[in-house]
């Protein structure tokens, strides 16, 4: 239905058919070239030209066509199939049930707007019935219908589950933001059959060679009172053989039985080991799959060894080994100066305390850390030897005999750039109690970055505090103040915790510590361990003989599992660096080799990572159908079981959500838009001039 509307007074309209009759009378009132040839030739053209003339005027007025649109929209349908392992597992006949479901599916269709769509570790369109995820997460199932048809007419949805749900929160809370009703079909047996689980791992992820590490075991059982079995763990080596560290037994002394069991392993060998937990079959077991697990733990034998050489016992020593101690990096070790049995070359780390002093020289000490390229920090204080330090690192010159000292707090300079810290560092290390520095002169050398300034008093100077840099491509440290023991307890007093103290000392120490990678392709895996649905991805660098990142030879990366068998790749190159999707994996150790030849050199790079197990589909052999059944009578809906498929498009077509909804939409278009108006003045104006010039009037 359309009408139209005017903008102005009608009475403006009987202007415009007065300008096109006053027009067309001046035209060819008087015209007498027409006349003589037929005495309906003025009024023709008269006419043409009148109606050309309003109809323009008129559209100047810019009248409105208003269109009443009325639309019906089918009510919205999800039909949604759990696709996870456990729904197979207890599904007798799958023909069957698939029959029955396209059948459901196909007259939903033809009398609503179907949407499909499968869930398990993710949501996606459409149904496959291949039941191959290895988690159920019906929430998020939730969240996405909430978030595609929340504002459109959704009359109902229906999902094909067995209630169980191992990821996500609990779907009888997550689809409180839906308005339809939830019609369920329950799938799966709720009957408990006899079986003994491993129901969960708890486990280090990573830990450190020669280390003893926790493994906790919970275990389950059904129906199985007066079994026992055995519970073992076992190293899996990399030709798929067992290596037996532990087992226990175990008697299960009722028919709902939980036990929690501790095991010490010790990490003898380093890299990503695999390990079976495992429990014996019981006599009548509905399935055997869930009678193990797996686990990845990851053992590095990249501990640095930190070692704190000081002059004299001191505060400080204490407050730097606690702090650093909470890096699990770290291995720290504290000795002395007068220690004749002191060997720094087996460290990666020295924090030289108040050394070297006026009564340990340690020049070969000095001179082994120099030697061996050993980072180190020197902390500066009242028992150094000024003019030994001073010349024992090239970052800051100091003048001065140390028989006195000042009170110093600590300016963070905003221009420090090698690492970043809490920014309640730059107004809270100034408050911090003072240190005890040398009297002395402080001057800053061209190789040093500053971190923290000297303050003394109320006075900021340009001393050093705190200054980081390299000799020799090594990298060095100066303090120059001790006492910082004072700022661990003060800010603890401010904060009740030690996060600033910790936070300075560990990103100064971690920097120092770092070693940095000089090889020109790198080629680098987010993670050691994966799942087995995650995909893997890698990124690749090359660098020029300048240190420039470059991409333009061809990169590619071999990946070969513990068979021996490879899987050959080619990165893609972005921007000026590489890329690669290797996809999924199945579970076990791998390690991958990139290659790429640059300036007729071939450069390489080597590492590993291993993908494990998700079990979590196994662990839960149950339906959980009274989840279901609260779905459907909290939203409104209906629960049915496969064999009762056939009468859920006669139950949903009672519901009242599940009606077409008209949409009336009021469209307004100026009716200068419209084409046909066009082609009507182009029609009078061709006409008029066709018939003057048929008849000799141009």
């Amino acid at each position: 239905m359309s009408n139209i509307s005017f903008q102005y007074p009608l009475w403006f309209f009987g202007l415009c058919l007065l300008l096109g009759l006053v027009y067309a009378i001046i035209l060819y009132f008087r015209d007498s070239r027409f006349r003589e040839q037929s005495k309906i030739l003025n009024w023709i053209f008269g006419v043409l030209r009148f109606l050309t003339v309003s109809l323009l005027s008129m559209l100047l007025l810019s009248p409105l066509l208003r269109s009443v649109i009325n639309e019906t929209q089918k009510p919205v349908v999800v039909l949604a199939q759990d696709e996870s392992e456990s729904v197979l597992a207890e599904m007798r006949d799958t023909s069957i049930y698939r029959q029955r479901f396209e059948r459901l599916k196909q007259t939903l269709k033809d009398n609503y707007d179907l949407k499909t769509y499968s869930f398990g570790e993710d949501v996606r369109e459409g149904i496959d019935f291949k039941y191959k995820d290895k988690v159920s997460n019906i929430s998020e199932f939730f969240t996405e219908v909430y978030d595609l048809y929340s504002n459109q007419n959704l009359g109902a949805i229906v999902l094909a589950t067995d209630g169980i749900y191992n990821e996500g929160s609990n779907p009888i809370y997550s689809g409180t933001k839906l308005s339809a009703p939830i019609f369920t079909i329950a799938l799966g047996d709720t009957t408990p059959n006899k079986d003994l689980i491993v129901k969960r791992v708890f486990h280090n992820k990573i830990t450190y060679l020669g280390d003893k590490f926790s493994i906790q075991v919970d275990i389950s059982a059904l129906n199985c009172a007066g079994n026992s079995t055995i519970l073992q763990i076992a190293q899996v080596n990399g030709d798929g053989s067992l290596t037996r560290l532990s087992q226990q037994a175990i008697s299960i002394n009722k028919n709902d039985f939980f036990t929690t069991k501790e095991i010490i392993i010790n990490a003898d060998r380093a890299g990503v080991q695999r390990y079976m937990i495992s429990v014996n079959k019981v006599n009548g077991e509905v399935t055997t799959r869930n009678n193990s697990q797996e686990i990845f733990v990851d053992i590095l034998d990249a501990r640095q060894k930190i070692l704190i050489l000081a002059a004299a016992p001191h505060p400080d020593i204490s407050a730097i080994k606690t702090s650093l101690s909470k890096n699990k990096n770290y291995q720290l070790t504290v000795a002395y100066a007068n220690q004749p049995s002191v060997n720094v070359a087996g460290f990666d780390f020295v924090v030289l305390h108040q050394l070297p002093s006026k009564k340990n020289n340690i020049s070969g000490i000095l001179q082994t850390l120099q030697t061996r390229k050993i980072p180190r920090l020197f902390i500066v204080g009242t028992q150094s030897d000024l003019n030994a330090v001073s010349q024992a690192q090239n970052l800051v010159k100091i003048t001065g005999r140390g028989n006195n000292h000042n009170d110093i707090q600590a300016v963070v300079k905003n221009n420090f750039n090698l690492f970043t810290i809490d920014e309640r560092l730059l107004t809270e290390l100034p408050k911090f109690a003072p240190l005890l520095s040398p009297f002395g002169e402080f001057t800053p050398m061209p190789e040093a970055n500053i971190l923290l300034n000297q303050r003394i008093g109320k006075v900021e100077t340009k001393y050093p505090l705190l200054a980081i840099g390299q000799k020799e491509a090594t990298k060095l440290g100066v303090l120059c103040g001790e006492g910082i023991w004072k700022w661990r307890v003060f800010d603890y007093m401010q904060h009740q915790n030690h996060q600033l103290f910790d936070e300075l000392l560990g990103k100064t120490v971690q920097y120092l510590t770092l070693k940095e990678d000089k090889r020109k392709f790198r080629v680098s895996v987010n993670k050691n361990i994966f799942k087995e649905n995650e995909s893997i991805y890698f990124d690749a660098e090359l660098y020029n003989e300048s240190y420039e990142l470059i991409n333009e030879p061809d990169a590619s990366l071999t990946i070969k599992d513990s068979q021996g068998k490879d899987f050959p790749f080619t990165f893609n190159k972005v921007n000026k660096s590489y890329t690669l999707n290797a996809g999924f994996f199945p579970v076990g150790n791998y390690t991958f080799k990139g290659v790429v030849n640059s300036n007729g050199e071939q450069l390489t790079y080597d590492g590993k990572f291993s993908v494990k197990p998700i079990q979590l589909e196994i662990f839960e052999t149950t339906a959980n159908h009274s989840i279901l059944k609260i779905l459907s009578d909290k939203y409104g809906g209906n629960l049915v079981y496969p064999s009762e498929i056939d009468s859920l498009p006669k139950i949903i077509a009672q519901k009242d959500t599940v009606k077409p909804i008209l949409y009336s939409t009021l469209k307004t278009r100026s009716i200068i838009n419209l084409k046909w108006i066009f082609f009507l003045l182009l029609g009078l104006l061709s006409l008029e001039w066709f018939g003057r010039k048929y008849y000799g009037g141009y």
